[in-house]
């Protein structure tokens, strides 16, 4: 039942993380053109429209590299801020180089933006955390044998002499 309860809580901090990160990815792309835009007002409906697409296509892409970085925390009960700060940059910059084209022939990616690469992992490294204050602070935890409700009895020997 734990684990049930378990594969709630990685979901939910999942679909946060990637929320979080689509905000990021979208309003540092955005932000050299926003900052260049007129006084007038932008678009409200435009905005929520982008930040949508930004957080499926975030959730889409980030999907099986953030798998493998759960599996592995929850398996070895890793709870520390830093190992999934460090996961987070790596679904980051795999997600971004997934997006690359890669020639085989002279094993070199084509065309990586390092500016969109930093964002990608910066973004990565924030869901990261946002997944910690979620759920990694407790990986593992539904492993955890439950505490019995009473004590257990004393043995014969130990009583205590009246």
């Amino acid at each position: 039942m734990a684990l049930i309860g378990r594969l709630f809580v990685v979901a939910f901090a999942f679909l946060l993380a990637c929320f979080v990160a689509g905000i990021i990815v979208v309003g540092a792309v955005l932000y050299p053109e926003i900052s260049n835009l007129p006084d007038a007002p932008i678009d409200q409906n435009a905005i929520d429209v982008v930040l949508g697409f930004g957080f499926i296509f975030i959730s889409g892409f980030a999907l099986l590299p953030a798998l493998i970085i759960v599996l592995v925390t929850e398996a070895f009960d890793i709870r520390s801020v830093l190992a999934y700060a460090v996961g987070g940059a790596i679904v980051g910059a795999a997600c971004y180089l997934g997006l690359v084209p890669f020639d085989p022939d002279t094993m070199h990616f084509e065309g990586i933006v390092r500016r969109h690469m930093e964002i990608m992992t910066g973004a990565g490294i924030v869901a990261g955390l946002v997944y910690w204050l979620v759920a990694g602070r407790t990986a593992g935890a539904w492993r955890a044998p439950s505490r019995p409700s009473r004590p257990p009895p004393l043995p014969s020997q130990s009583r205590p002499q009246p």
